[in-house]
């Protein structure tokens, strides 16, 4: 399927080849939820959107995962690294033998995504190694301008539209930042054990809510009747957000539309069972039935193959409207 992929997108050097190959395999082991999703697209466009993810999920694995013992100045190396072989990349400079930059800056070309959604990625990266926590909702919006909307952002050439790409940018950076408070609820627990808290404090406060508390709930097993009431409060903060984006599906190419839709049904699911589950996120992970993700991966299936056949019937119709008539003459329907 791989080889498929990159030959439809027009990948052949075998270098970019393996690259692409790499960032597949970080979408497919971490991104469960969004690499299904991408199997909904044409085989052309999924290699750049696995560029996209692989090189985000790198950074932030040198965020959060560069080994047990690695200090906030060694992190903060390896990010300055990372961003400067990406800076050299995307100026057209010597090739770098990391795969996941690599694939990155050929598909910013192939697609001319803007550059600066990169230092701006780059920058709320560099933030997860200071700063953990966020004053207010408009503090943490300001950050997830770097990790989350500007993803939406950078998908937006990949996808195409059927309206102006400056019409559709809104709400494709609500939807990267629908899918990110998606995440923060879900992951509240784990992220409170890295010493993180993504939900803003003044949302929590305003339900009796402190550090303290969290802390004492994740170690203790115990449910608190205000820690339940701000994570509902989060939630409809995180519909909101959903609510932002949903008008940007109609305007995305109709063969994109359907995995889109099929990321935008899925991740708004994991609301669905967080809430079903008490908002227990404290103590595990909210997890989508599996049934539940196979239900709407089909309906994602079916629209796929609908749109295609549309596509092709489209198609066929105007190659026969636009052959020449047997003897070039006038059709005698058309006659007066």
């Amino acid at each position: 399927m791989t080889r498929r992929e990159l030959d439809a997108a027009g990948i052949t050097d075998p270098a970019l080849r393996a690259a692409y190959t790499r960032c597949r395999t970080l979408n497919a082991r971490h991104g469960r939820t969004y690499f299904l999703a991408t199997r909904l697209l044409p085989a052309d466009r999924r290699p750049a959107v696995h560029a996209l993810y692989g090189f985000a999920r790198w950074a932030d694995d040198i965020v959060d995962d560069t080994g047990a013992d690695a200090t906030p100045a060694e992190r903060a190396a390896a990010l300055d690294r990372l961003d400067r072989l990406l800076g050299q990349a995307l100026a057209g400079g010597r090739p770098t033998a990391e795969p996941v930059v690599l694939a990155l800056a050929d598909t910013a070309a192939r697609y001319a995504v803007e550059a600066a959604h990169f230092s701006d990625f780059m920058a709320s990266m560099r933030a997860d190694l200071t700063v953990t926590d966020y004053a207010t909702y408009a503090d943490l919006r300001a950050y997830m301008h770097g990790s989350a909307a500007v993803i939406g952002l950078q998908m937006l050439p990949v996808l195409g539209t059927v309206t102006t790409r400056a019409e559709a940018a809104p709400h494709a950076a609500a939807l990267g930042i629908a899918f990110q408070l998606t995440n923060f609820l879900r992951d509240v627990g784990e992220d409170l054990d890295r010493g993180r808290i993504y939900l803003p404090a003044d949302l929590l406060a305003a339900h009796g809510v402190h550090r303290d508390l969290l802390l004492w709930s994740r170690s203790t097993g115990r449910h608190e009747p205000r820690i339940t009431a701000a994570l509902r409060a989060a939630e409809d903060l995180t519909r909101g957000a959903y609510d932002e984006a949903a008008p940007g599906l109609a305007m995305l190419d109709p063969l994109t539309r359907p995995c889109i839709r099929t990321a935008f049904l899925l991740y708004r699911n994991i609301l669905d069972t967080v809430a079903d589950g008490g908002y227990a996120v404290l103590h595990r992970r909210a997890v989508v039935p599996r049934r539940r993700h196979a239900a709407l991966a089909a309906d994602g299936l079916v629209r796929v193959l609908a749109t295609r056949l549309a596509a092709r019937a489209t198609a066929t119709t105007s190659r026969a409207a636009a052959a020449p008539r047997p003897g070039g003459g006038q059709d005698p329907t058309e006659a007066r």
